[in-house]
This record gives structure tokens, sequence and C-alpha cells, in this order.
């Protein structure tokens, strides 16, 4: 495992991803996103990508996630969220989605959780109540357990991992703040190529291990956030 994960520019960071690939896109609610990454993604001349992301934008007070402009570009042809867009939004998301340039796949939030979790542990998947009863559930298989009906939850293994970190050492090991945590961790662990946009970079024993979420091992990449 290489001891050195740090790299020059976002840019260089992503490479590899290719036409077709499954990106995980951390934050909450446009907080805690990893926009460096983001913008260089969109330079990229990669499309056909599926997006796997919480909600974007809502409240109306935060920050657009950036994927809007991955849509705007036609580089998505999938989104998976419990979100896509803020309700009574007329946004890019929504009107490529009604225009059918766009699919888009809800997934309650809790249960993308489990789906990352399960992907990210080498779970086969994972029976949930959640859904039980409604379109959710639709060409699932269920079961019955002592708490109640449940349904198959298959894991959600992705490409890449783009998400927001505090701070990162060299070996990976990474440190959020706020709703970095939210997604982060969960996705670090979920996708072949983890990828860290950190505030702060520094050298092992830099960071307090008593703080690291994310371990080194599933930390594939670092890079800092640019300059604004």
């Amino acid at each position: 495992m290489p001891r050195e994960k740090v790299y020059t520019t976002c840019d260089a960071a992503l490479a590899g991803i290719s036409n077709g690939d499954t990106v995980l896109i951390g934050g909450f609610a446009g907080c805690g996103v990893p926009r460096g990454l983001i913008a260089a993604l969109c330079q990229k001349p990669v499309k056909n990508l599926t997006c796997v992301y919480s909600p974007g934008a809502w409240p109306d007070s935060a920050k657009p996630s950036g994927v809007d402009q991955l849509v705007t570009n036609g580089q998505v042809k999938k989104l998976i969220s419990a979100l896509p867009f803020p309700p009574a939004n007329d946004g890019i998301i929504k009107n490529a989605w009604e225009t059918g340039q766009l699919e888009i796949e809800i997934v309650p939030q809790g249960t993308l959780a489990e789906r990352l979790r399960a992907a990210g542990a080498g779970l086969g998947g994972v029976f949930i109540s959640t859904g039980v009863g409604t379109r959710f559930a639709d060409g699932k298989e269920s079961r019955t357990f002592a708490q109640g009906d449940c349904i198959l939850e298959l894991p959600l293994k992705a490409d890449f991992a783009l998400f927001k970190a505090d701070a990162a050492d060299t070996l990976g090991n990474v440190v959020y703040l706020g709703a970095g945590r939210n997604w982060g961790p969960v996705m670090a662990m979920a996708a072949t190529v983890s990828i860290a946009e950190a505030d702060r970079v520094c050298d092992p024993g830099g960071i307090d291990p008593e703080t690291v979420i994310s371990s080194g091992i599933f930390v594939n990449r670092v890079v800092q956030t640019p300059a604004s």
C-alpha cells in the first residue's frame, strides 16, 4: 500500500475516472461538499455517470452541490438520492428529469446509508423494514422476521467516492468537520477509489489518532482544497 497518497490538484486526483462510472458525492444539504473535486470533474471529458448523493441544495440557504453543473454538462445519466432536488424547485435537475434527459432513482436516506454500508462491509445485502408495502418494495425479495416484514436491499458499490475532509495526513487518515461526517465515512468504504478533499494536509502524526474517523486503509487519494 503506498504511503504517499497526496495529489497536487483535484484534476490529478480524478485520474482514471471513465465513462459510465458510479460516483459517490459526499456532503449534506449543500454543506461539507467536495466542491474542488466536483469542479474538476465538470472539466473531465466523461459522460454517462451515475451520481449518488444526499439532498443537494436544501434548505434554500445552502449552496448548490455542484451536481447540477454536471447535469447541465450532460455528464450524468442517472442520479441516486433521497432528494435529488428541493421540493417546488424548477431547476436544472428537475427539468432534465421531466424532459427524459436524466434518470432518477429515489432511495430513502436510511436505506441509502445501509446500501453503502453493505458495500463497504462486503455484505450481500441487508433486510430492512423501510419501504414495506410501498413502491420501494416492488420487485424486491421480502422476508418476515421477528420484528415484522422486511425487504432486501442490495449493496451500492461505486467506482469513485468524492468527499470533504477537515484534515488528512499523507497516509489517508481523515478527520471530518460537521456535515462532512454525514456521508464521508460510509462513502469512503463503498468505493474502489476514495478521494478526500481536505482543507489541511499534514504528515503522519499531525492528526490526533483519537479523532480519525476514516482510516487510511479506506482512503486511496488525498488532495488539498483549492484556494478560492
